[in-house]
């Protein structure tokens, strides 16, 4: 009979980046309440990191952190062992870590430091991390034909709307977009289904600037619901695919906006 810590061990695992707070830890939480065990990544230091592992354990799953900057192949590489030590195996990638610019700047007037800091963590970062975890999902559905493992990636309408005063941002997302597309193909032969979710206005650390704005656009009409998105939205969404509740619609979008993006008269 297994004991406690190996039952945990047969639960599917998840690795979520960008995880220490916001989106990225509500969605933590919602995969931990659906029996996943979970790995959370930020570039945090490792004492903060390990504060949150409570409360999700306190959910019932199996907890690592992993302090990464996915930009970085060396901290990928060393995420990857480390995961690969305490669970064996993964079955879930949220590629979420990403950033904004650090100043709203014009496209006239936006710097070439910005542009690849923003490519190097939104973009390059999360299409190598992809590249790797392909990879061992491969390797273990060729070990198991139990095995299901699915990628998902958390973009942003930015990845269609344009605002030319973060340009950078904007195509830093459409490029996860476009990536999200790419590895559906690659990756349909091996039955793993890969994601695109595209948050839109959410009430996070990223938007606290422009709250004030945004409160009002909301007001007057912007959303069809009038209300912030709030992390919990995009986390039920992340859980509702993990599960498999859409096992035939891979490479789709699913656009947690409250309505943004509908065109409308």
């Amino acid at each position: 009979m297994l004991n406690k810590t190996e039952k945990k061990m047969t639960n599917p695992v998840a690795l979520i980046t960008g995880a220490a707070r916001g989106i990225g830890y509500a969605i933590a939480e919602h995969l931990a309440k659906a029996r996943f065990d979970i790995v959370i990544n930020d570039i945090i230091d490792e004492e903060s990191l390990s504060n949150k592992l409570s409360a999700i354990e306190k959910l019932g799953s199996a907890v690592l952190t992993c302090q990464a900057d996915i930009s970085k192949k060396s901290d990928r590489e060393k995420m990857l062992t480390r995961i690969k030590e305490k669970f064996g195996k993964i079955n879930i990638l949220v590629n979420n870590a990403g950033v904004a610019p650090l100043e709203r700047k014009d496209i006239l007037e936006a710097s070439e430091e910005s542009f690849d800091r923003l490519i190097n963590i939104n973009l390059k970062g999360p299409y190598f991390l992809t590249q790797s975890i392909a990879n061992w999902m491969i390797t273990l559905k060729n070990e198991t034909e139990i095995f299901e493992g699915a990628i998902i990636n958390i973009t942003s309408i930015s990845a269609t709307v344009a605002s030319p005063n973060r340009g950078e941002y904007c195509i830093s997302k459409a490029g996860l977009s476009m990536s999200s597309k790419l590895w559906s193909v690659r990756l349909a032969e091996f039955g793993i289904p890969v994601y695109e979710i595209r948050p839109g206005i959410i009430k996070t650390d990223m938007t606290v600037s422009v709250r004030e704005k945004y409160d009002k656009l909301i007001n007057e009409g912007l959303t069809l619901q009038k209300r912030w998105g709030l992390p919990d939205d995009v986390g039920k969404a992340v859980a509702s695919l993990a599960r498999r509740d859409f096992p035939y619609s891979t490479g789709q979008v699913i656009t947690v906006d409250g309505g943004l993006t509908i065109e409308r008269l």
